[in-house]
């Protein structure tokens, strides 16, 4: 039987914070009910699914790329990194990789192919971005106990009204994503300057 895996990211949108990917081998053996789009997911949900699966899971790994790493390669490029590091950090070959999306890790090595919307459609790609979002949302939740006032642990670096706020009053922070666009505007950054 071959060996499937699944991969998925979490954070590409926030403003703040890595990017996360995790690559997930299930074991047909050990089932996990519940699989899903992590976002459809109750945060709640999404952490006790997480534990089932680190504990059921023939192979996962969750890797990451820093803001340093999204500010010198952009976004997509800095994801497609993360995505490759989880499947290079696996304890075990898979036979394919299933990526959710409409795009592969051209680093990649092994098979691939995109599947979008596969988080939905795919249980191995569930169970990845369940894994990813849990690990990107426990960073948050760090940064926000390191940097209170910016409200990290409930916006989780998105670019909502009470982050944008908190830009413009405390400024920007070291975990911040200097090419995203609010962020340079609230260095005083046109597009195409150097920071």
């Amino acid at each position: 039987m071959s060996l499937l895996c699944g991969v998925d990211e979490a954070g590409r949108g926030p403003l703040a914070g890595a990017v996360y990917a995790a690559a997930v081998i299930l074991d047909p053996a050990r089932p996990i009910d519940g699989l899903a789009d992590s976002k459809v997911l109750s945060e709640a949900r999404r952490e006790a699914l997480a534990l089932e699966i680190r504990e059921r899971a023939q192979a996962w790994c969750i890797a990451s790329a820093s803001v340093e790493e999204i500010d010198r390669l952009n976004i997509l490029q800095a994801t497609m990194l993360a995505m490759t590091r989880a499947v290079e950090g696996l304890s075990v070959r898979p036979d394919l990789v299933q990526i959710d999306g409409n795009r592969v890790p051209k680093q990649l090595t092994l098979p691939a192919e995109a599947i979008v919307k596969g988080d939905a459609r795919v249980a191995a790609i569930s169970a990845a971005s369940i894994l990813a979002k849990t690990a990107r949302d426990a960073e948050l939740i760090a940064l926000d106990a390191r940097w209170p006032g910016y409200g990290f642990a409930r916006h989780k670096g998105y670019p909502t009204a009470e982050h944008l706020a908190a830009l413009a009053t405390l400024g920007v922070l070291p975990v911040h994503r200097k090419t995203f666009a609010p962020v340079r505007q609230a260095l005083g950054l046109r597009q195409g300057d150097l920071f």
